[in-house]
């Protein structure tokens, strides 16, 4: 007999509504891109109204405008967190040269805080989904590195030229079978992605679950922590519906699991005491 998945937890479910979401972006200021800032923010206030449409209680936080010591504060109590999309990671954090073909503008304070924050969440075990940048920031937190310039001429990734809100290509994405990713989405999801870079040499604890039809790297799942990152963008207004709330969905799953798993062990320890 074969194993059946998880109950998935809906949005109706009153356990939602206990649990905090920190939905952590790049900045909330971008003067020098006005039309492409308002696309990406666009996205991530999509993120932050879907998590609070089933029950979250979801904040967005600006990586490079706290820094640090403040983005980990303010998400020392959050139940689960996204990372979402924007930037290229800045090059020294992996191991990379500046000057690469496609090189976009970088903001390290906001990859120092995004990638401590990564890290305190598999050292502590707590839910995350990474988000096109975020994806591979879960990449290089963990020792990855990065491929700086997908040569896509054939516009697989992202549709070459275009204006910055017809940037996103839709394509199909194979993901592994047995992954949490394919329980919550299927194992050949059509998915929205607009990105020149991708995951290159897999961190520490990861493996890939997730590609594209040329073997670019779509999807990362952390071998022991509920971490799980996706190279496209779900958040998307063109994005097949029902994928975001999925994939939130598959968050909220992680966040009662750990808590069933912290009283259950509390119990084991009240009964060896007694």
């Amino acid at each position: 007999m074969t194993s059946q998945p998880a109950p998935t937890i809906r949005p109706s479910d009153p356990a939602v509504a206990s649990m905090r979401l920190a939905v952590v972006e790049v900045t909330r200021h971008r003067p020098h891109a006005a039309e492409y800032h308002a696309y990406v923010d666009d996205m991530n206030a999509r993120v932050q109204a879907t998590a609070e449409a089933a029950g979250w209680q979801a904040v967005r936080l600006a990586a490079g405008d706290l820094g640090t010591a403040e983005l980990l504060r303010a998400t020392d109590g959050a139940d689960a967190i996204v990372v979402l999309g924007g930037e290229d990671v800045t090059p020294r954090f992996y191991g990379g040269a500046t000057g690469y073909p496609g090189e976009g503008r970088h903001e390290p304070v906001a990859d120092e805080a995004q990638l401590a924050l990564v890290r305190r969440a598999v050292a502590r075990r707590t839910p995350l989904l990474g988000v096109c940048r975020g994806h591979q920031v879960i990449n290089v937190a963990l020792g990855g590195d990065l491929v700086q310039h997908l040569d896509d001429h054939e516009g697989l990734h992202r549709t070459p030229g275009a204006p910055v809100e017809q940037l996103m290509h839709p394509h199909a994405v194979s993901l592994d079978p047995g992954s949490r990713l394919a329980r919550a989405l299927g194992a050949e999801p059509v998915v929205q992605s607009a990105h020149h870079q991708a995951v290159g040499r897999p961190g520490r604890g990861l493996r890939v679950v997730g590609r594209a039809d040329d073997g670019t790297v779509e999807a990362v799942e952390h071998v022991s922590a509920p971490v799980v990152g996706v190279q496209w963008h779900p958040e998307d207004r063109g994005a097949p519906v029902g994928q975001l709330e999925a994939l939130l969905a598959q968050l909220a799953d992680a966040v009662e699991a750990g808590r069933l798993t912290t009283v259950a062990s509390r119990t084991d320890q009240e009964a060896l005491v007694a």
